[in-house]
């Protein structure tokens, strides 16, 4: 056998696809597993958004590869949407470019920017993609543990003098997953600050700015002046329109940063599908308050879970955003046992916290995204199980 590239040592089995071969083979013995680990929105785009899909697959024009940078108009809607949701102007031509996902934008970033060697600062419990496109770059991880008690924000001021010298890039994330915390202004402008006073790449990761439960978005770091200077922000509509499978974001903000990941891509990638992109105008330029309904379903099956839980004495806080519920698990269980026994034992699977990092340990992620039916008999299931061993 010829040998694996030396960095490929640097990726571990990825979760979630290990999680399914063990689902698969629960099912194929006959066992119904629930599935509250993922966060895939079960519920479907807006009708208008597929039927601008349809309409221009229907073109006979428009099935050969596309412009890495997509059509004005695409970039122009992205634009039209910072501006409305967050009173943020982006140049299209220079401050924005189209992502497959932003799962893609964030590693091939991480690849474009970061040579062995340099720091990357990253969150723990955090998105796995910070941690894996670093390993594979050959960067050094500091990791910034977000806990309770500082509300998930991490200490910029604790992270050693050393470390920051040597860092390149920060990734933040807010709302958060795991951990769903939001974040203030105040703290956006100390983390900007920082990137400043320390020539960093501030990296931001707003997936869940629009999935909220106060009726407002979520801040966006290119809010805070002269943010642009220092910082990217991921954007997607995956949870925003129900569009996970689509794979659509967006990069924006700093141009530079820009220049150096749409080098990359148009090495890696051949663009996005036209009708994707036309259906992507079509959810960011069309009727933005099925948004409400469908965050107002998010909040109910928030608050079914928490009833449950908290009846359980598994005293999860009420998360302001994102599609997940941040739980911590029994004294004298561990993260990995309690979700391992779970799924064995009850067929519901959640996700162990230490699966996004140390600090996730003594907690689960729930994802919100099943039908009240499911989620009834997921607790049932839970309260059950836990019975059977108080």
């Amino acid at each position: 056998m010829i040998a694996n590239a030396k960095r490929m040592g640097n990726l571990a089995p990825q979760f979630f696809s290990a999680l399914n071969e063990e689902i698969a083979a629960l099912k194929e013995s006959g066992k119904e597993v629930l599935r509250l680990d993922i966060g895939s929105p079960d519920l479907p785009p807006a009708p208008h958004i597929i039927s601008a899909l349809s309409d221009a697959a229907r073109r006979p024009d428009i099935h050969g590869y596309q412009s890495h940078r997509g059509p004005l108009a695409l970039r122009a809607a992205w634009a039209a949407m910072y501006q409305r949701v967050h009173q943020v102007e982006l140049d299209p031509d220079k401050e924005i470019i189209p992502l497959l996902g932003t799962k893609e934008g964030i590693f091939n970033l991480t690849m474009a920017m970061i040579d062995p060697g340099d720091v990357v600062l990253i969150p723990d419990p955090g998105y796995l993609t910070y941690t894996q496109s670093a390993l594979f770059a050959g960067g050094e991880l500091y990791f910034m543990p977000l806990r309770d008690d500082r509300n998930f924000l991490p200490d910029l001021e604790a992270i050693p003098a050393d470390i920051v010298r040597r860092a390149k890039l920060i990734w933040l994330n807010y709302p958060n997953n795991p951990t769903t915390a939001t974040c203030s202004r105040e703290f956006f402008m100390e983390a900007v600050e920082f990137a400043q006073e320390n020539s960093l790449l501030l990296c931001h990761d707003a997936a869940y700015t629009q999935v909220t439960f106060d009726g407002s978005p979520a801040l966006s770091i290119l809010e805070i002046p002269n943010a642009k200077e220092v910082s990217l922000e991921f954007n997607s509509l995956s949870k925003t329109y129900n569009m996970a499978g689509w794979r659509t974001g967006a990069a924006a903000g700093n141009p530079q940063a820009l220049r150096a990941l749409f080098t990359l891509k148009t090495h890696i990638d051949s663009g996005h599908f036209y009708p994707v992109w036309m259906a992507a105008i079509a959810a960011m330029n069309g009727d933005q308050e099925w948004l409400r309904a469908r965050n107002d379903v998010y909040r109910q099956r928030r608050d079914r879970i928490l009833t449950n839980l908290h009846k359980l004495g598994l005293m999860a806080l009420e998360p302001q955003a994102t599609i997940y519920i941040w739980c911590p698990v029994p004294k004298g269980w561990t993260s990995a046992k309690f979700a391992g026994s779970l799924l064995r034992e009850a067929y519901v699977s959640v996700t162990p916290g230490t699966v996004f990092g140390s600090n996730g340990e003594g907690y689960v992620r729930i994802s919100l995204t099943s039908p009240d039916e499911r989620i009834d008999e997921s607790m049932q299931r839970l309260s059950d199980w836990m019975t059977k061993w108080a």
